[in-house]
């Protein structure tokens, strides 16, 4: 999704919310069917059979009353899903958010006119807070253009999700707590918070109504500095959000309750807007390789960022520019939208500031200083080691492949993502020597409140097209004939999914249904078929389609023996991001990334000669 029209007077942002069809719940057999066509590439003949007896009795016993259930449950909710997969995705997950679910990357300003340049950072933060907050105000007054896929309009709600918001940890479950308010419904918090040096300090974007321009900003952020350069560092709270779940939640009602002037610190923090990072890192990347600033925007410094917080602006002694985001209130796309916005405004101007140098008198910044004693000091010294420990054991790649892009890959009437997950299917088959699980990210805001479903690339069609392939004898005809096949399972997987028609979201609803009524978890999310295939979050490739922009971020792999692959598409280059863990003996992320480079090229040649 490009989204180059970001402004509308036309249209508000969420003037079709209302209008929205709900999601629907797909039809057992036709889910049914989808699974076992999916647990295929992954099952002996005798396995298959297994799995296709457990199937049967599943759709002809016990989960055809649960899909009744799952209807009604349906009728009196305009999307089924969404408290479903915000509990179990995200809220009842006890492992870190920070390293573990949130997503981070490089800002893309480095591409044109912001490379990295020492003694660029607070003036360049400045200028791209102050555009953070233009958008900030494009959502508020709802003049942000609404997205569309043609001429539908999808669902803006997660927009709401990106300022003010906070993911606040609990023993058993988070919640999410939002702030957010458009013009119309009230008032908004309006302050930013920001992280120096282990403290905290916060002050207001808006000033008698109108937002600070980046020479105030900049006045701000230099006050900062200053205290933090002049004064001893402090204790670094933040690092506590780096925790398990339960334990930070454990840690933050010992805070609350050491001093009353701490649960207002974690309440402005909270409320925020956006928390901006002053990070000492110095990341420097090059437009073709952006592993060490998508490093660091995952695995940097705990002193400096909020974990649970909607946006993280981290903002590198370099002047290279990175976020890290909690992935529970909203979807990559919302941030992508954002980054992208900017990115385009700062090619405009060429990165600098052309209004008023001017400054008003604006209120100094505030320190917000939490009270600490022993205890919270040695919590915050282990929550920093775990983090350090996990942080050293990611491996991480992020290049520009630039022999070619969209526009080629277009000529030859492919479609460029279908492109790429292919390319991956060969290049996890070529090292591996077997099929990889996959998840592919499809979006379903056509509908009310709509977030993802599962679309799974590696299908009989594209394993067979790897076979193929690997099969010196075959002639390049037969070789493409399995591709196209292969693509066009692929593209008709996709558009089911993301019209509502996927399987892998109504089988958790299904098994979720039977858990809240106290039955026993059904035989086809006991057999091996299951989580072999991907079910339950076992996917070896993680990956998304972050879209045709200049933005890109990264995650880490789903489980052990996996990777987390993220990428963008753009005319003349395709720019990856690939994790792996280090710890596990079976993966290389860089191993991964040179035999998807040459399956690009194979892939790219394979279609050529069948135009000649």
């Amino acid at each position: 999704m490009d989204n180059r029209v970001f402004e509308s007077a036309a249209e508000r942002t969420f003037q079709y919310q209302s209008a929205l069809p709900p999601l629907p719940v797909p039809g057992l057999e036709d889910s049914l069917n989808k699974y076992l066509d999916a647990v295929k590439p992954f099952s002996t003949e005798e396995e298959f059979r297994r799995t296709s007896v457990l199937v049967k009795e599943f759709g002809e016993g016990m989960g055809k009353d649960l899909h009744q259930t799952l209807l009604q449950r349906a009728k009196g909710k305009r999307n089924w899903l969404e408290k479903w997969w915000l509990s179990s995705a995200y809220l009842e997950v006890r492992m870190p958010s920070q390293l573990n679910v949130n997503f981070g990357g490089p800002a893309p300003y480095l591409e044109h006119c912001w490379p990295a340049a020492e003694g660029t950072q607070l003036p360049r933060t400045s200028l791209v807070v102050w555009h953070t907050l233009q958008y900030w105000d494009l959502i508020r007054t709802e003049r942000l253009a609404v997205h569309k896929a043609g001429n539908t309009p999808l669902d803006m709600d997660q927009f709401r999700m990106l300022y003010c918001t906070c993911k606040v940890p609990g023993i058993a479950t988070d919640t999410i707590h939002n702030y957010f308010r458009t013009e119309s419904e009230g008032d908004c918090p309006s302050h930013v918070v920001v992280f120096c040096r282990g403290r905290v300090f916060t002050f207001d974007g808006v000033r008698d109504g109108r937002i600070l321009t980046p020479p105030e900003i900049l006045r701000q952020l230099t006050h900062i500095r200053e205290a933090c350069e002049r004064e001893p560092e402090g204790p670094g709270v933040a690092a506590l959000t780096t925790e398990e779940r339960t334990r930070w939640a454990q840690a933050r009602e010992y805070l609350i309750a050491l001093d009353p002037q701490n649960r207002a610190t974690l309440e402005t923090i909270q409320s925020s807007l956006f928390v901006i990072s002053l990070d000492e890192a110095r990341p420097y990347s090059t437009p073709d390789n952006y592993t060490n600033v998508t490093l660091q925007a995952l695995t940097g410094d705990p002193t400096v960022r909020w974990g649970d917080k909607s946006y993280n602006i981290l903002c590198f002694a370099d002047g290279t520019f990175g976020s890290n985001c909690d992935h529970a209130p909203y979807d990559a796309m919302v941030l992508v939208s954002m980054c992208f916005y900017i990115d385009q405004k700062l090619k405009a101007s060429g990165g600098q500031w052309k209004g008023s140098e001017a400054v008003r008198d604006v209120p100094r910044p505030q320190e917000l200083v939490f009270k600490v004693d022993t205890k919270v000091r040695e919590d915050i010294a282990l929550a920093k080691l775990q983090y350090r420990q996990s942080a050293q054991d990611l491996q991480l790649v992020s290049y520009a492949f630039t022999a070619f892009g969209k526009a080629a890959i277009k000529k030859k009437r492919f479609h460029p993502d279908t492109f790429v997950q292919l390319a991956l299917q060969l290049a996890y088959f070529r090292l591996h020597r077997r099929p990889g699980s996959c998840y592919e990210t499809a979006t379903t805001r056509r509908f009310y409140h709509g977030r993802t479903e599962t679309m799974r690339p590696c299908t009989v069609e594209a394993l067979e097209w790897c076979l193929a392939m690997l099969d010196p004898s075959l002639p390049a005809e037969k070789k493409r004939q399995r591709l196209m096949a292969a693509a066009s399972k692929h593209n008709r997987l996709m558009s089911e999914a993301q019209n509502g028609k996927g399987f892998d979201r109504h089988l958790l609803g299904l098994y979720l249904i039977a858990k809240e009524h106290g039955l026993p978890v059904p035989k086809l999310y006991q057999d091996p078929a299951f989580s072999k295939s991907g079910g339950g979050g076992n996917f070896v490739l993680s990956t998304s389609l972050v879209g045709y922009t200049t933005v890109l971020g990264a995650v880490v792999p789903m489980v052990r023996h996996g990777y987390g692959f993220f990428y963008r598409i753009r005319d003349d280059r395709i720019v990856v991001s690939c994790t792996a863990w280090k710890s596990s003996p079976e993966t290389d992320a860089q191993r991964l990334y040179d035999n998807l480079s040459s399956s690009f090229h194979e892939m790219l040649q394979l279609l050529t000669l069948a135009q000649l």
